[in-house]
């Protein structure tokens, strides 16, 4: 019986490209694996076959002859077979790893290497103040440096690290189960790829060691709560050479005891007296940075109203503009009245009429008018 054809076998057209290819082997090999049908003699036929399918058409000169004689390229005698008649398992494990190799780390042959540095992370409080004007900061962080003595490599001076003998300098070894290849960290140099048989006396063969690293921070006006500062190359020191992690700043705005943030805007809150507020005047209200603010407000101002100053509020992190100052009055009544301020007030009260607290008159006549419906 005349063997099937390659391309009809996976369901493609023989105009398609690998990654088609690799799309309609990857679907019809999940679905008719042996281990996901065990026992069933033709769906384990049918894998095989679409194997041998794709080690052909995966294959740059493999598919060029077979796209010019067909089967009979890799008839017995002909130069280069298929791989149909040969170890079944080991040709499966060369395509599980041309298909699936970047989701295990990298492909077969490829050097993994000692491990990339740990990032650090380094909490720090700074006040309002400080995250309207910014500002620079001087930190000390415990972390691993390289090795000097060894200059990170972790050998003696002199000596150089070995290729490893089990893994051959890939840091990995593959064990063969079933129909599946399994790939582990290398046992003998725990993934370097590399063995060291005469250590650094400083590290211990680590190629790091423990010290205190003092960093200069700066600090941009504008930073939020929560604002992420990056510092790379500033974490733990790699294994043996490896890259360096990175230093992470993490600020806490620490609350103030008068300005409140909301974005760009700040609110602070001011009390005033009632004379200022009944007759109108001039104050000095506090801002950031140190400053002071003219604030003018009218006759009869009352608690609770709010007075926009632009461009008094924090700056916009790292771009244009400036939010604004926002300062709400607070009417303070008097209290510990002598009696000379007393009487003022009495007499006061005694000229007033409906129209000095047109509020609280309006508000009391209407609870009248309720109560005298509800009597009725």
């Amino acid at each position: 019986m005349a063997s099937k054809d390659y391309y009809e076998r996976l369901g493609v057209s023989r105009e398609a490209n690998l990654d088609d290819i690799k799309k309609a082997f990857r679907k019809l090999a999940m679905q008719h694996h042996p281990d996901r049908n065990p026992g069933d003699k033709a769906a384990e036929q049918h894998f095989k076959e679409y194997n041998e399918a794709y080690a052909v058409l995966s294959d740059k000169d493999k598919r060029a002859r077979y796209d010019q004689m067909g089967h009979a390229a890799f008839e017995a005698g002909a130069s280069g077979g298929a791989g149909a008649s040969g170890d079944f398992r080991s040709s499966f494990a060369d395509v599980f790893d041309d298909l699936f190799g970047e989701f295990m780390g990298q492909r077969r042959g490829g050097r993994r290497g000692p491990a990339r540095g740990a990032d650090l992370r380094y909490n720090l409080e700074i006040s309002l103040e400080e995250a309207f004007a910014g500002k620079k900061v001087r930190i000390r962080v415990p972390a691993s440096a390289a090795c000097e003595p060894c200059r990170g490599t972790g050998a003696k001076a002199g000596v150089k690290p070995i290729t490893c003998g089990t893994c051959g300098g890939a840091g990995k070894v593959r064990a063969q189960q079933g129909f599946f290849t399994i790939e582990r960290t290398c046992p003998t140099c725990q993934g370097a790829g590399e063995i060291i048989s005469n250590p650094c006396e400083v590290c211990r063969g680590q190629g790091r060691v423990q010290k205190e690293k003092h960093l200069s921070v700066d600090i941009p006006a504008g930073v939020e709560n929560g604002t992420r500062i990056r510092l790379a190359d500033e974490g733990e020191a790699g294994a043996r050479g490896a890259p360096q992690g990175d230093l992470y700043i993490f600020l806490t705005v620490t609350p103030h005891q008068f300005f409140k943030r909301d974005a760009l805007n700040v609110y602070c809150r001011v009390p005033i007296p009632m004379t200022t507020a009944a007759l109108g005047g001039t104050i000095e209200v506090p801002a950031l940075g140190g400053s002071r603010a003219r604030l003018t407000m009218p006759a009869g101002t009352q608690s609770g109203h709010q007075f926009r100053l632009r461009g008094k509020g924090m700056p916009a992190l790292r771009g244009a503009g400036q939010g604004d100052l926002y300062i709400e009055v607070k009417v303070e009544t008097p209290v510990n009245l002598n009696k000379r301020q007393r009487e003022l007030l009495e007499e006061f009260q005694k000229a007033g009429t409906r129209s000095t607290s047109p509020e609280s008159e309006g508000f009391f006549s209407k609870m009248k008018e309720l109560w005298q419906d509800m009597k009725e």
